[in-house]
């Protein structure tokens, strides 16, 4: 009996045709982005019109201008997203082959990339515009776990970003050469864990489940900076466990660091991921201590 589920028939385009001989397609990712913006963008209008749910009955802003913020949020996810990808996980290849760094289609998004990108939009339009950033803060991040939760079904769907090796019944048999190297075989294959999924759950899903409830039900959006400061701690802490089964990436494994450690000492260590999400953790934890002392 196979003690592991093979990966289903799935494809990374959800469409795909020929036009004078171009191949034009539409991907799950894309659609995922796209699905996941607009869902953030309803949920923050739903929002920004229940002056209720806001310390002193004031929202940060108008619903109109929630869709001009959306513009400059497209570009941060997308401009901070790649330049972190690039500066975080690959930078000695695109320092040398720089022509690439602008070729988004072939992959490489990174999501602190992405964050620091829609956090610096966000101020800069709450400057420009005279916003108040803490209630803004919270709004958009009442709106991410959507798209993260799309997002990482689709990494699953484009068999990308799988996990470590494992034996447990739900190891999944992802195809592709990268995915079967290893030594840890079921029946002549070799099942790992669908990290992506487990992000799916945790970062989306769950999390976003805990805001909503939060902001609508119990008031989280009156007191300015706890619904984005729990974001921050809930994504970073998710994250961070994760990456415990998470398959580096292949520039970070070695035969003397097989499990792909940026740092390491003692024999213990952090990936990437964990260092990038610890500072978001203890971030967030601190802002909720600090708002909980205030009040």
């Amino acid at each position: 009996m196979l003690a592991a589920i093979p990966f289903p028939p799935l494809s990374p385009d959800l469409i795909s045709f020929s036009v004078f001989g171009f191949t034009i397609a539409l991907r799950w990712y894309a659609l995922a982005y796209i699905v996941g913006i607009l869902i953030g963008w309803r949920l923050a209008v739903m929002a920004v019109k229940r002056p209720a749910l806001w310390r002193h009955d004031t929202p940060p802003m108008q619903p109109a201008q929630v869709e001009d913020l959306l513009t400059w949020v497209i570009l941060g996810v997308i401009l901070g997203g790649r330049l972190g990808f690039v500066l975080f996980y690959q930078p000695g290849f695109y320092l040398e082959n720089p022509s690439q760094i602008l070729m988004i289609w072939q992959g490489g998004m990174s999501f602190h990339g992405g964050l620091m990108g829609v956090v610096i939009a966000a101020l800069v339009y709450c400057w420009r515009n005279g916003l108040p950033l803490a209630p803004t803060a919270d709004m958009m991040a009442l709106a991410t776990p959507p798209g993260l939760l799309l997002g990482r079904i689709a990494n699953f769907i484009n068999a990308e970003l799988w996990g470590r090796p494992t034996d447990l019944p739900w190891g999944v048999i992802f195809p592709g050469a990268a995915a079967q190297d290893c030594a840890n075989v079921v029946a002549g294959a070799c099942a790992r864990h669908p990290s992506q999924l487990y992000e799916a759950l945790l970062e989306g899903l769950i999390l976003g489940a805990v805001l909503l409830w939060l902001a609508f039900r119990r008031g989280g959006l009156k007191r300015p900076g706890m619904i984005a400061a729990l974001f921050f701690a809930g994504y970073g802490l998710a994250r961070f466990l994760v990456e415990f089964v998470r398959q580096p990436d292949a520039q970070f494994v070695s035969p003397g660091n097989p499990l792909g450690l940026a740092w390491h000492l003692g024999g213990y260590g952090l990936t990437i991921g964990q260092i990038l999400s610890l500072p978001m953790l203890l971030a967030g934890l601190a802002v909720v201590l600090w708002l909980r002392r205030r009040a």
